[in-house]
Formats: C-alpha cells, sequence, structure tokens
C-alpha cells in the first residue's frame, strides 16, 4: 500500500488500527534541530525532506503554489508571511545589542530577538489596518501572478500524476490572514467598527483562493486541503459563535464546495488553542479535519474521538511528556494512541513544535513508543 493510499484510507476511517506519521504535519523549532545534532543526530535533519527520510514519516507534501500562509523560518517556522506577491523587502529599521526592528516578507514591522528570531516579537505595526492600507495591500493578492505558481508548472503537475504519496493544497484563511495584515487587536476592532472593510478583505480572499484552486484542479489530483486560521487560544476562540457564522461560515462553504465538486473530501482546518467551541463550526462549514489539537490549551483527542466519530484528528500529543523522561512519554502515549488507532481518522503528532527542551534522545524513544504501539 502506497503512502497516498494509507493516508487516504486512515483519514477516511475505513482503515484502523495503523499508524501513519504524516511529514508535513510534524513541526519542529530549529533551535530544537539544532541541539539534536549538538547531542549526535545527522546534520541532514535541518533539512525538511532529509528529516521526513531519517525519521521515517509518511510522505505528506503541499503545493508549491503561494495560496496561504508562508513559514520562512530555516525549519519550516517563523517568520510566517501573508501570500502576497511580490513579497516586501525585508529590512532592518533599527538594532541594538539584542534586539532588531525589521519590517518583513509580509510588510509587518516587529522587533525581534537576534538570538532567536523564532521567539515571540513585539509587534509594532501593520501594512492593512485600515482602508488605505487594505487599498495598496491587496495589489499584492492577485490570484494569476506569475510568482505566485512555479515557473514549471506544466512540468510539475504531470511529474505528479502517477505520484505514490498525499498531496495537498493550502487554501488560505478567513481570519487568520486577516490578522496577519492587520493585526490581531486592530481585526477584532474593524469587526464592529469597519464591518464593511471585514467583508471586502474576507470577499477578497474567497475569489483569490476559489480561481487558484480551479487553476490547480484542472491539472492536479489532489488528495487534501487545509486552512491556516489560529482562531483560539488557551481559553476558548477569539471570536464569538454568531461573529463566525456570520462572516466565516458562507466563505468557508463556498471554498469547500468547489473541494468536494473536484473529489477534494479531507478538507483540514490548522489551528492552536482550545478549538472545542469551533470545531461544530467548522463542521458544518464543510471541515472534517483539524491540528495540532493542543494538550496544552485543553484539546483532548480522545474525548474529541467519542464526540465526533469522523472527524480528523491530527496531533494532541503533549509536548511537554516529551521533555521529561520514558516514564511521562509512555504515559502520555498509552492513554491515547491505542484508543485513537484503533477508531481510525487519527495521525499521531506533536501537539505544536517540538521545543528545544526535548533531547533528541527522547524523541527518538517516542518514536519507538509510538510503533511499538502500533505494532509496526
Amino acid at each position: 500500500m502506497t503512502d497516498r493510499q494509507r493516508f487516504k484510507l486512515i483519514a477516511r476511517c475505513e482503515l484502523k488500527g495503523e499508524l501513519f506519521v504524516p511529514s508535513d504535519f510534524q513541526w519542529f523549532w530549529h533551535q530544537t534541530l539544532v541541539r539534536w545534532v549538538n547531542e549526535g543526530a545527522p546534520p541532514e535533519i535541518l533539512s525538511n525532506e532529509h528529516r521526513a527520510k531519517f525519521f521515517e514519516f509518511g510522505r505528506v507534501e503541499t503545493l508549491p503554489v503561494v495560496s496561504g500562509i508562508s513559514d520562512l523560518g530555516p525549519s519550516g517556522g517563523p517568520p510566517y508571511v501573508a501570500p502576497v506577491i511580490p513579497r516586501y523587502e525585508r529590512r532592518v529599521l533599527k538594532e541594538d545589542l539584542r534586539t532588531r526592528v525589521v519590517i518583513n516578507e509580509g510588510g509587518v514591522k516587529y522587533r525581534e530577538h537576534k538570538d532567536d528570531p523564532e521567539k515571540m516579537p513585539q509587534w509594532l505595526e501593520y501594512p492593512a489596518s485600515n482602508k488605505k492600507g487594505w487599498k495598496e495591500y491587496k495589489k499584492r493578492l492577485d490570484p494569476h501572478a506569475a510568482l505566485r505558481w512555479p515557473a514549471y508548472w506544466e512540468d510539475y503537475a504531470r511529474s505528479v500524476r502517477e505520484r505514490n504519496y498525499a498531496l495537498g493544497i493550502n487554501v488560505g484563511s478567513f481570519f487568520g490572514l486577516l490578522r496577519e495584515w492587520a493585526g490581531l487587536e486592530n481585526l477584532l476592532v474593524m469587526f464592529y467598527d469597519e464591518p464593511e472593510l471585514v467583508n471586502e478583505m474576507l470577499d477578497h480572499m474567497e475569489q483569490f483562493e476559489l480561481e487558484i484552486i480551479k487553476k490547480v484542479v484542472r491539472d492536479v489530483d489532489l488528495d487534501f486541503a487545509y486552512f491556516w486560521e489560529d482562531m483560539a487560544y488557551k481559553n476558548g476562540s477569539l471570536i464569538s459563535p454568531q461573529m463566525f457564522r456570520e462572516y466565516l461560515i458562507p466563505r468557508y462553504r463556498s471554498i469547500t464546495q468547489l473541494l468536494r465538486d473536484n473529489g477534494i473530501n479531507i478538507i483540514l482546518v490548522d489551528s492552536d488553542g482550545d478549538t472545542r467551541q469551533l470545531i461544530p463550526l467548522w463542521i458544518e462549514s464543510g471541515i472534517n479535519g483539524q491540528y495540532p489539537l493542543e494538550a496544552t490549551a485543553n484539546m483532548d483527542a480522545v474525548r474529541l474521538r467519542e464526540e465526533y466519530p469522523n472527524f480528523i484528528l491530527i496531533g494532541n500529543v503533549d509536548k511537554r511528556a516529551l521533555a521529561k523522561n520514558k516514564e511521562a512519554i509512555e504515559e502520555e502515549l498509552s492513554k491515547k494512541i491505542p484508543y485513537l488507532l484503533s477508531r481510525g481518522g487519527y495521525f499521531p503528532a506533536i501537539d505544536h513544535f517540538v521545543p528545544p527542551d526535548v533531547s533528541f534522545k527522547n524523541y527518538l524513544y517516542y518514536l519507538e513508543c509510538l510503533r511499538e504501539m502500533a505494532g509496526t
């Protein structure tokens, strides 16, 4: 059985008791990987492709089209940048001994740590937090811009037609991207004070994604799609269910309907935080899976499986357990993995980026335990 077949069968809950660790959903802070190299891991793990092979992850990839958030970090982490083409020129405006103020490739101004740019920065200014800024910013959100598409698109499309791995598409977002270019606090106020502007942004992104999807599905047979939202924190959703229904559900539905019309029935959403209030709304919107299910935000994949028998679950392995010892790792996995695998529709992953306090030895033991519990 190929990785492509296995991924789809597990996602549809048709293959139960099977372990598949999908490469696209295994995330690592760059500092973590640097630590592991210092602890004896091969330097090749700094590369996404070689890391997946070394850890024997199942092959799952995302289409190389700039259609959603881009992670520009050295190992697939921050800085995150909205799908603007052309990108802004990254500029350092000023710096001191410990920090520097930059404008990144997405046009966002912030203060970052010199010793570790992946640390949470101090956000200073956003490029599209008002009508004037949006008028200029949206010029960079043309779905047909040449640089958005690989120069070798036709060759690429032919090359993946007989693939044996799962291939998906990032279909953007209707909250996360607006937050990226307007700022979280600004956006939340805009929903009340400038609803016309919010609707204009959402309408633009809906058409943007529809145009990209239409072009892609003419040439490529995809296996899954995913939204990137990050619209919750540890205590719940960042917007109310009423606001979600009014602003987001109609747009989600237009995207998910087009996907399903083209045979793409695995439709996921990436959101951190406690999303329990959001899951039924996403299901209503046509989305049927979520990740990374942060245990640190009270997410429990076992309870979610009981409540939503066919909802695709990815992640939920508590990163804090891996920072402790073998006993903690065994305890964390034993209370989740056997049950979740037996029900189908579950893919193991850490509940966000693997942090630098996790040793290389502990991560290898985590994978060993996973495979032992699955009998592989």
